[in-house]
């Protein structure tokens, strides 16, 4: 937590921030009132230790001053003249507590801890109404809607590994659901009930990442005015999902080693070694073997994270599911537009099933959601979507007027792969169609990039 001590005492406000720092926490002296709010409005600080008197200021005017600007913040009020009709018109005006000065090393822990209680309570609250933001903006994902065999056995591996401490790392395009995938692991782990806190590897520059994710103290860097408690510390007991892992610095990676072998990590700036409870799951778009090869991915961390690894397929080797997808999100959007019955034409399933979806379910949730509201009446025609996918893929010429020309048979191979997956609605039936088993096609897609 972070402290505000608010005392015109010089040598109160210093003995007090000790305390405050020999119990973890971070702690700043201010000897007014004025000073005070002005530092309220500058940095947020989880609870302020106020002295009722500050020279020639009122500390109760204080107080109410700091209720009503800052209502979330715990107040507690101390002073060297304490009494009962005192510390009653202190709670009237909004403090939480009441401490008189001088009091013992004891007296002011369980003050502490009293704090403390009410800040991981707080920060409870905070963590529930995300999560219910978080569920509604995801009710319409259709990730686990699914009959494609290649999602029921990576299902199967990361549900199975869930309630266990190991990590995880999700491989996979961008688009295809590895963050939802990651809280579905978190929400079947025996860690359900904790913080499940994620950070954006490739969204900061180094200094700010490595404070970002283990904390900082104040000078460590420039911009860095107090001590900071990174995703680590916020994560304590739950699950760290680190998003695009293959990007994370190199110079970060031997720290984040330490953490997951050693449940060990030091704050940027300090050489204090503090004590780490999370469940670590990684999820990165990079073929991080090729990154390793390349000298840009430790080898070791590799191993370390790759303990059970999955790889999400992309939508367009999900043919048997796609429709259905398409559908769960424009049930999705209609009922958000108000409009519940809304289907697609027979001209738009063809778009659905031919088009590439470079972007996943993330473009096609884009997709449904724009022909949802620019659809004339309750059924998707092909003209609600995007150019690209009304557009013929122009590149896959007939295999048929291809042959006896002078191209290589594994060119016209592809021509012709490409031709019966444009008609078909399954890779089972394209398949099928020819000749060959589904993961030799799957792995034929793959060698061509036809994905």
């Amino acid at each position: 937590m972070d402290f505000l001590v608010i005392d015109d005492d010089k040598t109160f406000r210093e003995a007090t921030c000790i305390l405050i720092d020999d119990e973890n926490h971070y702690a700043e002296g201010a000897p007014t009132g004025a000073y005070a709010l002005t530092r309220l409005k500058e940095a947020k600080f989880d609870a302020a230790l106020l002295d009722l008197h500050l020279g020639a200021e009122d500390g109760l005017e204080i107080l109410q001053q700091i209720v009503k600007s800052y209502p979330q913040l715990p107040v507690v009020m101390f002073t060297a003249e304490g009494n009962v009709k005192t510390a009653v018109e202190a709670m009237r005006r909004g403090a939480v507590d009441f401490l008189e000065k001088p009091f013992q090393r004891k007296e002011f822990l369980m003050v502490l801890a009293r704090l403390n209680k009410f800040h991981q309570m707080g920060q409870r609250i905070e963590r529930l109404e995300r999560e219910v933001i978080e569920n509604k903006s995801q009710n319409g994902e259709p990730i686990f809607d699914f009959t494609t065999p290649l999602m029921q056995q990576m299902m199967e591996v990361l549900l199975r590994a869930a309630p266990t401490p190991a990590s995880v790392l999700i491989l996979g395009e961008s688009g295809t659901g590895k963050s939802v995938a990651a809280r579905a692991v978190h929400q079947h782990s025996l860690c359900a009930d904790k913080p499940f806190v994620t950070v954006s590897c490739p969204s900061l520059s180094k200094e700010l990442l490595e404070g970002e994710l283990f904390g900082s103290v104040r000078g460590a860097y420039t911009g860095s005015v107090k001590d900071h408690w990174g995703k680590v510390k916020a994560a304590e007991g739950g699950t760290l999902f680190l998003d695009e892992i293959g990007d994370l610095p190199m110079e970060i990676q031997p720290k984040l080693l330490r953490l997951l072998q050693e449940r060990e990590y030091e704050r940027l700036g300090e050489n204090v070694t503090r004590q780490a409870n999370v469940r670590v799951i990684a999820a990165t778009n990079r073929d991080l073997k090729k990154r390793v090869a390349e000298g840009a991915f430790r080898e070791d961390l590799y191993f370390r994270l790759n303990v059970i690894s999955v790889e999400m397929p992309p939508l367009r080797a999900r043919q048997e599911d796609l429709v259905r997808f398409a559908e769960n999100y424009a049930a999705h959007f209609g009922a958000q537009c108000r409009r519940p019955n809304m289907s697609f034409s027979p001209e738009a399933l063809t778009c659905l099933r031919t088009y590439s979806w470079p972007g996943n379910l993330r473009e096609m949730r884009n997709a449904v959601e724009r022909a949802v509201i620019l659809a004339q009446n309750d059924q998707i025609t092909p003209e609600d979507f995007p150019l690209e996918m009304r557009s013929p893929n122009t590149s896959a010429s007939s295999a048929t007027e291809a042959a006896g020309t002078l191209i290589s048979l594994d060119k016209l191979e592809e021509l012709h792969i490409r031709k019966v997956l444009e008609k078909v609605s399954s890779l089972g039936e394209a398949a099928s169609v020819l000749g060959i088993d589904q993961a030799t096609l799957y792995r034929k897609r793959k060698k061509l990039g036809l994905e």
